[in-house]
């Protein structure tokens, strides 16, 4: 038998611990991240101040309309009535306030 005849004709052997490992590692490490990921998120707890906004009101217009508020919404300066939103103020002065539970 020559060295050519000796050695093509055997067919190699395919190890398959290095390649079960590495899967194995690869999957080991992906459900600690994800497993660790929902124990990180779940200690988070985001809590914020209640606000205390006061009693709910309305507000009657003298033009027919009503403003639905909170009392601490509502600011008196020089005589008139104004809505301190978060963003805007409205001129509320000629208005009546009524407390009702407005749901």
């Amino acid at each position: 038998m020559t060295r050519l005849e000796l050695y093509h004709q055997k067919t190699k052997q395919i190890s398959w611990k290095g390649p079960f490992f590495f899967i194995l590692i690869f999957i080991l490490l992906t459900v600690g991240f994800y497993v660790g990921r929902h124990f990180y998120q779940s200690t988070i707890k985001i809590e914020s101040p209640e606000e205390n906004l006061g009693s709910k009101v309305v507000i009657h217009l003298p033009d027919g309309k009503a403003v639905f508020t909170y009392e601490n919404y509502i600011i008196e300066k020089d005589g008139k009535t104004y809505y301190k939103g978060e963003r805007n103020t409205i001129d509320l002065t000629g208005g009546t306030v009524t407390y009702e539970n407005w749901e």
